[in-house]
């Protein structure tokens, strides 16, 4: 669909020669390569190895989105200079009656598909395809600017297709920017809000009348789930067996949660002794 799509934006560009239908044009020329990055960060996140990739492949949905991101970013910077040099130099196209018909019926076919194609990733869960929703939310606010940005240049002042070209790339770079900034926070360790780490100890607590004490209770972002880390305190004089079970059997249900992908959870005696990590990380 969107080969298709650009396809049409193509021949509407090479009509016409608007500079904010240029940029809507190279936005969906984005789409088919972010497309294909989407669709290979999904393909690869089903083909588990565990030899290769031991704690799984969920790093690479939000990699992918942040690759996508990028080049969504780098094509407004482009559109940007582009459209300023157009403003600086004077410089414009002479739009006719037959060129302006072209660029009405693509454009608005293209919004039109657009905003069906948003509707229906929309109702997908899958962080990645609800990416691709958003890309085609976009698509429908650049293509109606666009559109809209040529029409007066060509009926007003011919200054009006840059300015909205320039519209259109700072909204593309102010947006996947924010994209980015969200994604990179899930791969560095953020840690979880204070309401679900409540949640993680009111859960261990009640997990088994053995348990002493909770020595440590951290969730931190490694992609788009959780780690867990525990820490908890059983009976000095407790078979090894018994503590095995109840640190194995809490495990399992931290990892039955939704939000975590992977739980750990450390036995000890007693909790008044020093760190036993690196106190600095």
């Amino acid at each position: 669909i969107n080969l298709i799509l650009f396809i049409g934006k193509v021949l509407a560009s090479v009509e016409s020669l608007s500079m904010a239908v240029i940029a809507s044009t190279l936005d969906s020329l984005l789409d088919l390569l972010s497309g294909f990055i989407l669709w290979f960060t999904a393909h690869a996140m089903k083909k588990p190895n565990k030899y290769s990739y031991p704690i799984g492949k969920r790093r690479m949905q939000p990699v992918g989105i942040i690759v996508f991101a990028s080049v969504m970013g780098t094509l407004g910077f482009q559109v940007l200079i582009e459209s300023g040099r157009q403003l600086i130099t004077n410089e414009h196209q002479v739009f006719d009656h037959r060129k302006e018909l072209w660029m009405i019926g693509s454009m608005s076919s293209v919004a039109v598909v657009k905003f069906f194609l948003m509707l229906y990733c929309r109702s997908f869960k899958n962080e990645i395809v609800r990416a691709y929703a958003q890309d085609h939310f976009f698509d429908v606010i650049t293509n109606s600017v666009g559109l809209v940005s040529a029409l007066l240049a060509v009926r007003y002042k011919w200054w009006m297709d840059p300015v909205g070209a320039i519209l259109i790339a700072v909204y593309t770079i102010t947006t996947w920017a924010r994209t980015v900034v969200e994604n990179v926070g899930t791969l560095i360790g953020r840690s979880a809000p204070a309401e679900y780490l409540t949640k993680l100890t009111y859960l261990i607590w009640n997990h088994h009348e053995e348990i002493r004490h909770i020595d440590t209770v951290r969730a931190y972002t490694f992609g788009t789930h959780y780690f867990v880390e525990v820490d908890i305190v059983l009976p000095g004089d407790m078979p090894l067996s018994h503590a095995h079970d109840i640190g194995e059997s809490l495990q399992e249900k931290l990892e039955q949660l939704p939000e975590v992908e992977r739980a750990f959870v450390h036995v000890d005696f007693e909790f008044t002794h020093r760190p036993e990590h690196k106190a600095e990380v």
